[in-house]
């Protein structure tokens, strides 16, 4: 399904440039290396849980300004419980939620001492115990005051999505629903180029509680724009095919990418909304998760979350990072004043790091302009509206089209330049798998259905051999977190760490450090003991001497 075949609504009413047919043949400087989003193909599968049966009720809710029926459900294992029932705090067991090194001075300090505070630590503590589910027993009274005062977010959790993806679409809603959703009935609003089959409603409805959305995208989203040339785009499909661009000679690739870019929250149907999860098909959810997640975001601040970090191919778009610096060179005033791009620079250009956006939790006001929370800023409007105009400036210079601009590629960007790191949080207790890239936490012991790994395991596996990039000097998501993140051990060097079966990186992970530490700890007390041991028995001998020498000096007398 590489161009569209339908015209829609009111859409067919404007004059709008056509999509071509395709035939099936192939510190800080401010300067950056390029890197897109070239996916693979999911393979194998993962054993999933199936929801139990529940009872249902029928509740009015609002999606997008529209009356819709949400389906609730109550498990038969949750019984009306009392307050008693519920600890005020949550166990994190071992599992540390990671925050990156933010250093401040004292002036910056200061500056921020009168702002109010917020501990996202803290508030997992506090609600990681389901606190905020609609099937689940008899909240407590303090849990009702709480959302009295504080309602539930409106988000969605959204897809885009073609007809033959429908048994994709099924393994990702089976796990998200029996890992999450089917405790907090969120909507799913699907998007697609042409009209859903009845097969395809039928088999996602057939998965959730929640209620279910189906939406087309405009064609004015998904055709050539009127100042794209045709002949050169095509050119371009046959250059990015041959040298083996991920999805490059795809049309259809190209009008996701954009589409994901800076369209998909200007849907009518996400104006109501908040926030969104993205979702995609053929994805794996790994663990369980006990909290809201749009409500964690939002009391807490947050505008932007993701749970992969990664290096992709240079190739795809090649003049991503020139076109960006002449943006904020022309626009300094939109730049956040804590944004901090250093993670994302190797010797003044562009390391090709990107959040993996295909794993996406983020503000939909962000993204539209309309965010009055500059929460950081000290300002009211600060950054807004800067995410329209950086698009907007991205979209007239041809990228999508000539090149292969891809979303996550410049969301990045945009989070990096408009939002402080305080605003971006690292999903890192959500396992997730997505083709062959993976994350499994830490500390999460009997919660998790995957072998648990590093924070970056296999991080540059989608950057191809034949790609002439060079990696950055660290991986991507421990530059993001820096601090004692980026630490090498004394005397490290790669090749010892290689043939030890490290990845080559030397980082460590706080868990691991704190417990390399202490087995250094623990290898100074022995070394302390057997010195104590020494000294004793050094006691000994003097002693054992010192008796000879009186039974001699005895035996001489008598």
């Amino acid at each position: 399904m590489d161009t569209p075949r339908h015209k829609f609504g009111p859409w067919t009413r404007s004059s709008i440039p056509h999509t071509p047919e395709r035939t099936s043949s192939t510190s800080s400087n401010w300067s950056f290396r390029s890197i897109s989003s070239s996916s693979s193909e999911s393979t194998g599968s993962s054993a999933f849980w199936r929801t139990p049966r529940r009872d249902k009720v029928k509740e009015k809710n609002k999606v997008g300004g529209k009356d819709a029926t949400c389906l609730l459900y109550f498990h038969p294992s949750y019984t009306s419980s009392s307050s008693s029932s519920l600890p005020e705090v949550h166990s994190l067991g071992s599992y540390i939620p990671i925050q990156p090194y933010i250093p401040e001075d004292e002036s910056t300090i200061k500056k921020n001492a009168y702002k109010k505070k917020t501990d996202p630590v803290q508030w997992l503590k506090e609600n990681s115990n389901n606190r905020h589910a609609i099937t689940i027993g008899q909240k407590t009274w303090k849990t009702k005051l709480t959302e009295w005062n504080n309602p539930r977010p409106k988000a969605a959790l959204i897809s885009l999505v073609r007809n033959s993806e429908l048994e994709g679409m099924q393994q990702s809603m089976r796990q998200l629903e029996a890992r999450w959703n089917h405790k907090y009935l969120y909507p799913w609003i699907f998007f697609n180029d042409e009209p859903f089959s009845e097969e395809f409603m039928a088999g996602t409805r057939n998965l959730t509680d929640a209620e279910c959305f189906y939406e087309v995208v405009p064609e004015e989203f998904w055709s050539l724009p009127e100042w794209i040339d045709e002949r050169r785009f095509m050119n371009s499909l046959d250059y990015l095919g041959t040298i083996g661009v991920g999805k490059g000679w795809m049309v259809s690739y190209h009008h996701m990418c954009r589409w994901n870019s800076g369209f998909f929250y200007r849907m009518r149907i996400l104006r109501g909304l908040d926030w969104y999860w993205r979702v995609e098909p053929d994805v794996h959810f790994f663990c369980n998760i006990n909290y809201d997640i749009f409500r964690f975001m939002r009391d807490n601040h947050l505008k932007y979350g993701f749970n992969m970090n990664i290096l992709d191919d240079a190739r795809s778009f090649p003049s991503l990072w020139s076109k960006t610096r002449a943006f904020a060179n022309a626009h300094p005033e939109l730049l956040h004043p804590e944004a901090d791009l250093n993670w994302l620079l190797d010797g003044g250009e562009y390391n090709n790091c990107q959040f993996f956006s295909n794993f996406e939790i983020g503000s939909l006001r962000f993204w539209r302009g309309d965010d009055d929370d500059d929460y950081y800023d000290g300002k009211k409007g600060g950054t807004k509206g800067a995410h329209e105009k950086y698009f907007n400036h991205l979209d007239r210079t041809g990228g999508f089209f000539y090149e292969r601009w891809g979303d996550a590629p410049v969301h990045t960007l945009s989070v990096a330049m408009f939002l402080s790191k305080r605003e971006v949080w690292y999903f890192r207790d959500v396992g997730y798998r997505h083709g062959i890239n993976s994350v499994c936490p830490q500390g999460r012991e009997g919660s998790c259905a995957c072998e648990e790994g590093g924070v970056d395991r296999g991080f540059y596996k989608l950057v191809p051999l034949e790609s002439p990039q060079r990696k950055p000097g660290d991986t991507c998501v421990r530059g993001w977190i820096g601090g004692e993140w980026v630490e090498k051990r004394e005397g490290w060097s790669r090749e010892e760490e290689v043939r030890g079966g490290g990845d080559g990186w030397g980082g460590r992970e706080k868990e691991s450090l704190e417990r390399e530490r202490e087995r250094e700890r623990e290898r100074e007390r022995e070394r302390e003991r057997e010195k104590e041991k020494e000294k004793e028995k050094e006691k000994e001998k003097e002693k054992e001497k010192e008796r000879k020498e009186k039974m001699e000096y005895v035996g001489v007398i008598f």
